[in-house]
């Protein structure tokens, strides 16, 4: 997918996001984002738009010293449905004028502007899954879109241990496991090293691997996320079991 059509997703998901979120109970829990509300689901995805909108508008080459940002926010749980909308408005009007090849500091791998239009997608993409999942609705997603997803999670992840300080732990002797789509060609190879983990691509990968985990890519984006149970009957669980274990103990985002 290119920068242009993650900004466009980025408004369509948020779309389908107010559309679940609004009108319904803003106590509702969200089994998973445990101890959150639906209203805390929103406020925290609508702060995370305006946080990202501002490091795209300040095009900033260090990491930031501070996350304080104007947020905004409604008087009433019913006003953020709309609060959202316009964070979003902001946020591809920044998209609109921001050069996505133009380099900027960013926690993963790719150090553009692009980097943050993506992040914002699977950010609002995965919190648009776990509304619809509050209030007993199967979430659909769209195979590019969950490809890309399942890309952008996996290229990144080696670089989340500031936030997410269980991926120091994905270490291993040469140990190599795959995410395989069952809805398609892609595949992803994943190898753990004594000094690290990452992506393997092109003539590096290897003819066997030690552990493969099968499903759709939608499926796949969702358990990578934790949304979804890996021993559920929408997974192929083959090869090392403790590898697969060792991973998902170690991987949340």
């Amino acid at each position: 997918m290119t920068p242009a059509q993650h900004a466009a997703a980025v408004a369509t998901e948020t779309a389908r996001f107010i559309a679940t979120v609004k009108g319904a109970d803003p106590t509702t829990p969200v089994p998973s984002c445990p101890g959150w509300t639906l209203t805390d689901l929103t406020r925290h995805t609508g702060s995370v738009h305006r946080w990202f909108t501002v490091l795209l508008s300040r095009r900033i080459q260090q990491p930031p010293t501070s996350r304080e940002v104007d947020l905004h926010l409604p008087d009433q749980p019913d006003g953020y449905p709309d609060w959202l909308a316009a964070g979003a408005a902001e946020a591809a009007q920044v998209f609109a004028d921001t050069d996505p090849d133009a380099p900027m500091w960013a926690w993963g791998l790719d150090q553009h502007a692009r980097f943050w239009v993506r992040r914002m997608l699977f950010e609002t993409l995965v919190h648009r899954a776990d509304a619809e999942l509050a209030l007993g609705l199967p979430p659909h997603i769209d195979r590019v879109l969950a490809v890309d997803g399942v890309d952008e999670f996996l290229t990144n992840l080696p670089f989340a241990s500031f936030f997410a300080p269980g991926t120091a732990e994905l270490r291993g002797p040469d140990r190599t496991l795959r995410f395989g789509c069952t809805d398609g060609d892609d595949d992803w190879l994943v190898r753990l090293r004594p000094d690290g983990f990452g992506l393997v691509t092109g003539d590096a990968r290897p003819r066997t691997v030690d552990a493969t985990v099968r499903g759709t890519a939608a499926d796949l984006l969702l358990l990578l996320y934790g949304r979804l149970d890996r021993n559920s009957d929408a997974f192929q669980l083959l090869g090392d079991q403790d590898l697969i274990t060792h991973w998902f103990a170690h991987s949340a985002f």
